[in-house]
């Protein structure tokens, strides 16, 4: 039976956390404020979490509740205001911008809902991007077989204009797999997605993942989806609000 936290049971949500040995994600006393036109905006407020390794974690809440600012924070694409946020045990606040992408290429891969893929390359030299930035030996024969794990070995020279959205998206996949990363993290990914495509996409995340033994972190805004994880956190007005564990 699911174990609910409440906002009102705050210090029970930090106690359950307090308990995880050693987390790959550990967020303490997190802010982040944004500037506007009219004035400062709080995006985050004081968010403390842990996340241990090798489990899955949904996000969800409603639009402007802070969960793709959060997924930027963990990413090391974006840094807070205040509090720390530490990474398989490195402070990413200590990193320069050089290091942080070395950190994110080495550590994580990422999974957008608009796929970010290069246009003028297709689908091998796609994946094999992060390959050859880690400097890796035979980064076309693990894009191949990072592509053949998602089903599209034979769309291989194909470019994402030639691919539907359901295939662009495996190729993104397959680009965040393709070194083996500690960490995937996926942001709405089957936001563009009709259903059946879209449940397609995600039987193949939570497989890669489980292949890889990965910690994923996942940003959506569809319950039955978030059920499927370990956890399911629900941010509103930038605070974790609620909390279920499904271990």
């Amino acid at each position: 039976m699911s174990e609910v936290f409440q906002l009102k049971d705050r210090k029970a949500i930090v106690e359950s956390q307090s308990h995880i040995e050693n987390p790959i994600i550990a967020l303490k006393d997190v802010t982040l404020k944004l500037h506007s036109e009219a004035g400062p905006v709080n995006v985050l407020n004081g968010i403390n979490l842990e996340i241990a390794d090798g489990t899955s974690v949904s996000i969800m809440g409603p639009s402007g509740s802070g969960k793709t600012s959060l997924m930027m924070l963990i990413g090391g694409l974006d840094q807070p205001t205040s509090g720390s946020v530490k990474i398989t045990n490195t402070l990413l606040g200590g990193l320069n911008e050089d290091q942080l992408a070395e950190f994110r290429r080495d550590t994580m891969g990422i999974v957008f809902q608009n796929y970010h893929l290069v246009p003028t390359m297709n689908a091998v030299e796609n994946v094999a991007i992060p390959v050859e930035l880690a400097g890796l030996a035979d980064p076309f024969d693990r894009a191949r077989d990072a592509l053949k794990s998602v089903g599209l070995e034979d769309r291989t020279k194909h470019y994402p204009g030639q691919l539907s959205g359901g295939e662009q998206q495996r190729v993104a996949l397959a680009r965040a797999i393709v070194n083996k990363p500690k960490i995937l993290l996926a942001d709405e990914p089957t936001g563009n997605l009709d259903v059946k495509t879209g449940e397609t996409v995600i039987d193949l995340l939570f497989a890669l993942r489980a292949d890889h033994n990965a910690t994923l972190v996942l940003i959506t805004h569809n319950d039955a989806l978030a059920q499927r994880c370990d956890r399911k956190i629900n941010l509103t007005n930038g605070r974790i609000s609620r909390e279920e564990n499904h271990l």
